[in-house]
């Protein structure tokens, strides 16, 4: 028995909604809601994929008193939390005049998560059903949480990615620059030297291009300024001209005027990425639409098209680094525009048309101009 003048310092935090990906200050907060109830302890124990081991957050309430077991001393006599039914506070022992409540919140890894509260006294129907509603509220923060981490993951290893292509490429585009540079000057005036130009621009263009990409995302290097939707979203339809043409489809766009302060290259990878999709999915003869809607704070941007629409895997995967369902894709421009989106603080989601095709959308904050 552990004796409760040995009880751990309790971190104390300001009165604030803690943000879904601050997992630890969250749980502190919804452990310390308990003080309301007739406990004299109450542990929070839950899987952080960034961490080794499974994590613990302890509250004792002010002037609880007494005595209470340890973890140890429950699993000595038995107690399995993991064949506890989910989200359902149970009393599963008494140990020295107190009840020890547990609400198994999930099995991560084959690991329990749970709530365990020490009681002073029996608790009420209405405390019970109080204490299994925020569990399942901290259960939501704790699966956000985990496809937050996981996004981060993929996102770090995309950058890997670029960084190391970055250096694979610069290198030959230098070469191919310094070539194009030796064409022009040794090259009489005519249409031999025109082109060269045009090599010796389009190097430039692509190499300004991969310095962007290799900082795509990164706040402090996004170039933001205020930008017209339309115009962006032109110079992507302009560069599908020629696809468009072959499948004779058209792109059906908003015309309501909308200027916002973006990074107008890296948008413009975005809607590259999006209508590029659309159109190489789409019959021929049919329309791929591009509408946005104007809020107060954001615009919501959506891309319809009428091809065959995502599977369930695809739906899952979608945004997931070398997934792809095109032939020779890279499986890159879905998770390089989610990151794009995510770092100019929107979203970006998929799902499919109720008739038929995929429905991509994705909101831009309104900041003040």
């Amino acid at each position: 028995m552990k004796s409760s003048q040995q009880q751990l310092t309790m971190e104390k935090y300001p009165y604030s909604a803690p943000s879904p990906f601050d997992i630890r200050c969250f749980c502190q907060q919804q452990v310390e809601q308990f003080v309301t109830l007739p406990i004299a302890a109450a542990w929070i124990v839950y899987n952080d994929p960034k961490q080794e081991h499974r994590q613990s957050v302890v509250y004792y309430p002010p002037n609880s008193g007494g005595s209470y077991p340890q973890l140890s001393d429950l699993e000595s006599h038995g107690c399995k939390f993991e064949s506890l039914p989910t989200l359902s506070l149970r009393e599963v022992a008494t140990a020295g005049g107190l009840k020890a409540f547990v609400c198994l919140l999930d099995l991560y890894c084959c690991e329990p998560e749970y709530l365990l509260l020490w009681a002073n006294a029996p608790l009420s129907a209405q405390e019970k059903h109080w204490t299994e509603q925020q569990m399942q509220l901290l259960l939501n923060h704790l699966v956000i949480y985990r496809e937050y981490s996981r996004q981060q993951a993929e996102i770090q290893l995309l950058e890997q990615v670029v960084r190391r292509a970055e250096h694979q490429l610069r290198n030959p585009l230098a070469m191919i620059s310094l070539y194009a540079e030796n064409l022009c000057l040794g090259s009489p005036a005519g249409r031999l030297k025109e082109q060269a130009m045009l090599i010796r621009e389009t190097v430039d263009d692509l190499s300004t291009n991969l310095t962007d990409l290799l900082y795509c995302g990164q706040q402090e290097k996004l170039r933001v300024a205020p930008h017209d939707l339309w115009e962006i979203v032109g110079q992507s339809i302009k560069g599908l001209q020629p696809l468009l043409e072959q499948k004779q489809l058209q792109i059906l766009c908003s015309q309501t005027p909308v200027t916002l302060a973006v990074d107008r290259w890296q948008i413009k990878q975005v809607f590259d990425n999006l209508l590029s999709n659309a159109v190489y999915f789409s019959p021929q003869m049919e329309t791929v639409t591009c509408n946005w809607t104007v809020f107060r704070d954001e615009v919501l941007i959506e891309v319809l098209d009428q091809g065959p629409g995502l599977s369930e895997e695809d739906l899952k995967q979608a945004f997931t680094p070398f997934y792809s369902r095109r032939p020779r894709g890279t499986g890159l421009g879905l998770a390089i525009a989610k990151k794009i989106i995510l770092d100019h603080k929107g979203r970006l989601w998929v799902q499919n048309q109720s008739g038929g095709g995929a429905h991509f959308s994705f909101t831009l904050p309104r900041h003040p101009l």
